[in-house]
């Protein structure tokens, strides 16, 4: 089993393929604006279904498509068939901010796709549009409901919460997720990148969302999916399902991300809040074998020490954190 300098194993992979997004999130990339990836650099289906082969032989289990927004990279659908057959592979999964899913989820799901995630921050239209700048609502609920018709399941929605924009969603979004059989995810507002601004007077933590919730939804903790997963779950106790809450900045989990990230234009990434990346991509390209991409991503994988999270809740603690001193890829660049 291939771990890291503190036990970690390597078992899911996030891959962006493509940094391109037809919104403007105010907390992911809020720049009209960006020094967008020459598409030439992009890698290619091909290239990408190669690396994920050689990334499950490393332990990998789980893949996410990630972008940017991954449904305006066109024909996507031919890469989740590509991928969906993988030996070894337990989980393909797909993050999206659902402005094209109506016309992709069927598509998707006949490639093979079984798990999807919806980007939905507020069920306020004018609110939606003010947070992604560009975003429609409705086509975006109109894409998550193709999704439940096409047969995806589970459907995740998730909620990025700033205190002052959208906390006062927080009972709309889960009394909208329990009606229609969707399961809720909250996420705390994190400093990825840099061009969000992140300020910790707009975070909400975990245990103020849990609070709102439980006080008119009861919850009764289950944990961490495989005691690794980003979210502490919650079940509802009247049986409505569950709600989970990813706390990177209040509750860090470390000691536990078993992640990896390849960036659109293919450099293996290995924390969220990383400065850079190791350059995958040029090594395919000259001609490596299998063997030595394996052995090059094992390297890097054995001497990953990043606790990045952890690191900021200690030094928040001590009144000594200062995010513009931390410079970060873009999430954009970087994917979820």
């Amino acid at each position: 089993m291939l771990t890291d300098t503190y036990k970690r194993p390597l078992r899911d992979l996030r891959i962006s393929v493509t940094d391109r997004c037809n919104f403007r999130c105010t907390y992911c990339m809020p720049l009209d604006e960006y020094d967008w990836i020459d598409k030439r650099e992009i890698l290619s289906f091909e290239e990408i279904a190669r690396v994920a082969r050689i990334f499950v032989r490393a332990g990998v289990e789980k893949l996410r498509l990630t972008g940017g927004e991954p449904l305006v990279r066109t024909n996507v659908e031919r890469l989740v068939a590509e991928l969906a057959p993988i030996e070894g592979l337990k989980e393909l999964c797909l993050t999206t901010n659902g402005s094209l899913l109506a016309e992709k989820a069927a598509a998707l799901k006949a490639g093979g796709l079984k798990r999807i995630n919806v980007s939905i921050d507020t069920l306020d239209a004018e609110k939606f549009r003010r947070m992604t700048k560009r975003g429609d609502l409705g086509k975006v609920l109109e894409g998550l409901f193709a999704a439940k018709n096409a047969g995806l399941d589970p459907i995740k929605i998730n909620a990025v919460i700033e205190r002052g924009v959208n906390d006062g969603d927080i009972l709309d979004l889960v009394a909208f997720a329990r009606e229609h059989g969707f399961t809720m995810r909250f996420i705390e507002y994190m400093d990825v990148g840099n061009a969000n601004g992140w300020t910790s007077t707009k975070l909400v933590p975990k245990k103020e969302i849990v609070e709102i919730i439980h006080r008119r939804f009861p919850l009764k903790e289950v944990g961490r999916s495989q005691g690794s997963a980003p979210a502490v779950d919650y079940e509802f106790a009247d049986g409505g399902g569950r709600v989970g809450v990813v706390a990177s900045v209040t509750e860090p989990f470390c000691s536990t991300c078993n992640r990896a990230r390849l960036t659109a234009d293919g450099k293996l990434v290995t924390c969220l809040f990383s400065s850079a990346g190791h350059d995958l991509k040029t090594r395919i390209r000259s001609g490596a074998s299998d063997d030595e991409l394996f052995d090059f991503i094992a390297g890097i994988w054995r001497s990953r020490t990043d606790r990045y999270s952890a690191e900021r809740l200690e030094a928040m603690r001590s009144s000594n954190y200062d995010p513009k001193t931390h410079k970060k890829i873009e999430m954009i660049t970087l994917g979820g």
